[in-house]
């Protein structure tokens, strides 16, 4: 025999799942978010912009949004019991997050601009299969998933062209000390 939730079952078990899912995954970007220091760094401060380069609060404001959007698609994919390949794009999505919380230590705190790009070129080619997987089990899970898929392309461009603008200063360190005093 095989029992079927009802409705306002199903409606509880997203709310549970939203409640917990959604404030977590935040927390754990703002967490990678706030390592190394961010663009406050006297390393980032002494990088050559790149023209596409947004207003340094645009980065908190999109990240936030989309993992809000991240963790909804989540939800609706971790809800979806008995749905094929559930497992699959629930274990996908941890591997792209995992990869994901990664790359804001990766380039502000180790600032190595070569291998953040490395790792953001793994992001989007697991955050694509993540949304084909989820697409399969959940549609707007999936299209939850597409200005994500877009951000960190945009990502990608904007790490090759910090790097392209700074070639010297992938692994460099710039403490932000004064290194030399001129009295005139």
């Amino acid at each position: 025999m095989m029992a079927l939730a009802s409705p306002a079952q199903l409606r509880a078990s997203f709310i549970r799942w939203s409640l917990f899912l959604v404030p977590g995954i935040v927390l754990l970007g703002a967490l990678s978010g706030s390592v190394g220091g961010g663009a406050r760094t006297p390393w980032f401060a002494s990088l050559v912009k790149p023209s596409l380069y947004p207003p340094p609060a645009t980065f908190g404001i999109v990240w936030t949004i989309l993992y809000v959007m991240m963790a909804f698609a989540l939800v609706m994919v971790v809800t979806a019991r008995g749905a094929p390949g559930r497992r699959v794009a629930i274990i996908a999505f941890c591997l792209q997050l995992a990869l994901n919380l990664a790359w804001t230590p990766l380039f502000f705190a180790a600032h190595q601009i070569t291998a953040a790009l490395i790792l953001l070129l793994a992001i989007d080619v697991a955050v694509l299969v993540t949304l084909v997987l989820f697409w399969r089990v959940r549609p707007l899970a999936g299209a939850l998933l597409v200005p994500y898929l877009a951000w960190v392309l945009f990502a990608a461009v904007l790490n090759w062209q910090f790097l392209q603008a700074n070639p010297d200063a992938d692994g460099r360190e710039v403490s932000g000390a004064v290194t030399s005093v001129t009295f005139e």
